[in-house]
């Protein structure tokens, strides 16, 4: 029998707070090699939606995420996001949990959106929303909402949602012109904001850096206030495995259902 959290039991696992935690140490313990991520899958269904499948090792730990994002199924009484994680012993391939995928993404996100923002913008920046010291983007990644020379000095923007290589929320000049993280280089550069802009030739490896050296204390961030930050979020699966170790540790506290799989 193996436990099943529900979306429910997800967010009753893993407060906010823990999130952050969980996926800041995520980010460390990838940039220092101790757990390790394949690249993530595109199976495209396009041009409803595509599903994703993505893996993680680390921790003792695999997990494996298969989801899908479908734009229009809320006019047909669907969420955008649904799926299902399985998480198992890296010792010998027990699965010990299946989780909903959804709650994971949004806890995750969420973490990752509040890291980039605490360690990037300036340590004065007083306001968080739109046109503000601190920006965080949440969109279906359809239409550039930052043109060049939109940001403004001492500005930081949390780019979290063009997360495949169709999307994007920045123009390539804007983001060729400022100080650009990213989670995963491989995977920013092909499939996120990132993608654009070393398309056209204006942004390269070495002008970017990964949010987990910057975490680890490996990177520097900001060498002057009016530095403009931006980090390009494609969403991690180690970031998936961080959260459904956190709701796994929990699940003692919880009345949780159990799927028979023999």
């Amino acid at each position: 029998m193996v436990p099943l959290f529900t979306s429910q039991h997800v967010y009753e696992a893993v407060s906010p707070d823990r999130a952050v935690e969980a996926v800041r140490d995520a980010f460390v313990a990838y940039a220092r090699g101790e757990w390790t991520m394949p690249p993530k899958v595109y199976v495209p269904a396009y041009p409803a939606g595509d599903f994703r499948a993505m893996p993680a090792h680390g921790g003792g730990f695999a997990l494996l995420k298969w989801i899908s994002s479908f734009p229009g199924n809320p006019s047909r009484g669907l969420p955008t996001v649904m799926g299902t994680v399985l998480l198992s012993d890296a010792s010998c391939g027990r699965l010990l949990a299946l989780l909903d995928a959804a709650s994971l993404t949004a806890l995750r996100t969420g973490a990752a959106a509040v890291l980039a923002a605490e360690t990037l913008a300036r340590k004065d920046a007083a306001s968080v929303s739109v046109a503000a010291d601190v920006v965080a983007t949440v969109t279906p990644g359809k239409h550039v909402l930052f043109r060049e020379g939109a940001l403004r000095p001492g500005q930081h923007v949390s780019l979290m949602g063009a997360d495949g290589p169709d999307k994007c929320e920045i123009a390539p000049a804007e983001l060729a012109r400022v100080e650009v993280f990213c989670d995963d280089w491989e995977q920013a550069s092909h499939a996120g904001d990132l993608a654009h802009a070393v398309e056209a030739g204006l942004c390269s490896r070495e002008h970017v850096t990964e949010i987990g050296s910057v975490l680890s204390g490996d990177a520097h961030w900001r060498r002057s206030s009016d530095d403009v930050t931006v980090f390009d979020s494609t969403g991690l699966a180690i970031q998936d495995l961080a959260i459904a170790l956190a709701a796994f540790e929990a699940a003692h506290e919880l009345d949780l259902p159990h799927v028979d799989l023999s």
